[in-house]
């Protein structure tokens, strides 16, 4: 097996100090804090406008800069089905009015024999 000194390197890998890339951006660090005792923190450029809420990593619930008033988890409502939401549009009256209707179509179709499918 052949040795050699870059083995396990890349092209442009090697010790490169700020003189070669640069200096870095001044930075903060802002510590974020959740309903559950969870703390990130997270880096952000000085010119960054940093953003008053962030989603917990951990718990995914909503996380603050302040650690005393930490916000509360969004109420999520349950899910609905198709029924629900014309329930909530229409009243029993309603709904039974347009289902004899349409049986009233439907049977004066079969016995013309005009069935559509």
């Amino acid at each position: 097996m052949a040795t050699g000194a870059i083995r396990g390197s890349r092209i442009g890998s090697g010790p490169m100090g700020e003189a070669e890339r640069g200096e870095a951006a001044p930075r903060q660090r802002i510590q974020y804090f959740c309903a559950n005792d969870h703390e990130t923190s997270l880096m952000f450029s000085i010119e960054a406008e940093v953003p008053e809420s962030w989603d917990c990593p951990r718990c995914g619930l909503p996380a603050s800069v302040d650690a005393e008033n930490r916000p509360t988890a969004k109420k999520t409502e349950p899910y609905k089905t198709h029924l629900a939401y014309v329930k909530e549009r229409r009243s029993e009256e309603e709904a039974k009015q347009i289902l004899d209707e349409a049986l009233d179509l439907l049977r004066t179709r079969r016995k013309s024999g005009d069935l559509i499918f």
